[in-house]
């Protein structure tokens, strides 16, 4: 079946920019904090803050923060390395707070 008007996408919640697509969700059984959270394979228009190390509920990582390009909201995180092996299939994926994007295009 053909999809009609293109791509699911999400968008920053305070500009509306296009983060991600839908097709690009990993897993949604993320937590940040006390919040849910969409791992991605892929972002876009996003900017990375500095890398640093982190100790997340799953153990140590480095990992950036990223940032809408758009507005500059602080939208989640990217794992540049996970230290543990059982871990590792984060490497070089988005982590996007759920209440930091809206859906849009659907």
């Amino acid at each position: 079946m053909e999809e009609l008007g293109g791509p699911r996408l999400y968008g920053c919640f305070r500009c509306r920019n296009h983060v991600s697509r839908h097709d690009d969700i990993v897993s949604k059984d993320f937590q940040s904090g006390n919040n849910r959270a969409f791992l991605f394979s892929h972002a876009m228009n996003i900017v990375e803050g500095p890398k640093e190390d982190r100790n997340l509920i799953t153990g140590l990582h480095t990992v950036a923060d990223v940032f809408c390009s758009d507005c500059g909201e602080l939208l989640g995180w990217k794992y540049e390395r996970a230290y543990e092996e059982s871990q590792k299939y984060k490497e070089g994926k988005i982590i996007l707070e759920k209440f930091k994007i809206i859906k849009d295009n659907w």
